[in-house]
């Protein structure tokens, strides 16, 4: 499959089922900068500020913790019919056929189970959220930048993601000891939209929302630090994507970042690299973020995601 039969435009959202609903939607809201742009009884869909995204996180009560949803966008209908059938044809499991949307901002779109069992959807002709330009110093997210994700069988998921939705693999990061360990993956010049990291289970490994700048990322870290929220990594910068990071901990456990200036490539001559992040340096080229250790990587692992369906390998 070449560039141009690329049908996945960008990620839109991404969607978390949690227990304690009131809590995280406190936290979401007064703390990491998200608007409640729609709320309903257990139900609210979190705006960025900057994004013409109707929301960025769906939070939903359930009885637990879960990573219900990530949410890609597509061109128009015809795309979006493309590749369901293209799915279809491949034995892919769809949970929902293409068709209208009841979501904020409306739409067309379906819904399928990825190799390790993630409900993905795909969706066209959401309608576009009033939005703004952040100003200088606001220390709110721009937009979610990235979702990366945990599989016991990354080589296997990586592969599907390829295959079946034409994401082209950035850069690989390897360990002597262990091996390749994360491969990040674009649908559009940004280095990622998607990351695939080897885990113990399948869940959410983090996700990721763009800050204004620097000088607005560092502030929201600093507000995050302030506010007692336990960090887990950072503020530092990545050598994969040339982005900076700094990872928390949401009220359920979730890993999340602030991130900005993620890399933008040429994909005519983009080549990927192999990076060992044995090299603190590439882990973290500025040498200011805790240094990357077993503790650091078991608070990404996060719980098992109980409720996926377990798909048939293909």
């Amino acid at each position: 499959m070449s560039n141009d039969e690329r049908l996945i435009t960008h990620l839109r959202h991404v969607d978390l089922a949690v227990p304690d609903y009131d809590k995280q939607l406190e936290f979401y809201t007064t703390m990491w900068g998200l608007d409640a742009e729609t709320t309903d009884e257990g139900l609210a869909f979190l705006a960025a500020a900057g994004s013409p995204e109707h929301y960025s996180v769906r939070l939903r009560k359930a009885a637990e913790k879960r990573l219900d949803l990530i949410a890609f966008g597509a061109a128009n209908e015809a795309d979006v019919n493309a590749l369901a059938e293209r799915l279809g044809r491949s034995g892919i499991k769809l949970v929902t056929e293409p068709g209208k949307l009841l979501t904020p901002g409306g739409g067309y779109g379906f819904r399928f189970f990825d190799i390790d069992g993630r409900t993905v959807e795909v969706s066209c002709d959401v309608a576009v959220r009033q939005h703004r330009k952040l100003e200088e110093g606001e220390s709110v997210p721009v937009k979610l930048s990235h979702v990366v994700i945990n599989s016991p069988n990354p080589e296997a998921t990586v592969a599907f993601y390829n295959r079946h939705l034409n994401f082209a693999l950035s850069d690989t990061l390897m360990h002597p000891r262990m091996g390749e360990m994360m491969w990040f993956m674009r649908t559009n010049r940004w280095h990622h939209s998607l990351a695939i990291a080897r885990g113990p289970h399948v869940a959410l490994h983090h996700a990721s929302f763009e800050m204004r700048g620097i000088d607005e990322y560092m502030r929201g870290t600093g507000r995050l630090l302030r506010g007692g929220v336990e960090k887990v990594w950072g503020p530092g910068r990545h050598m994969a994507g040339n982005n900076t990071f700094s990872y928390f901990l949401d009220p359920h456990g979730n890993t999340i970042e602030y991130t900005t200036e993620l890399e933008e490539l040429d994909e005519d001559t983009w080549h990927p690299h192999l990076y060992d992040f044995s090299d603190p340096a590439v882990s973290d080229q500025w040498g200011t973020a805790n240094p990357m250790n077993e503790f650091v990587a078991r608070q990404s692992f996060n719980d098992v995601d109980r409720g996926v369906f377990v798909a048939p390998p293909v």
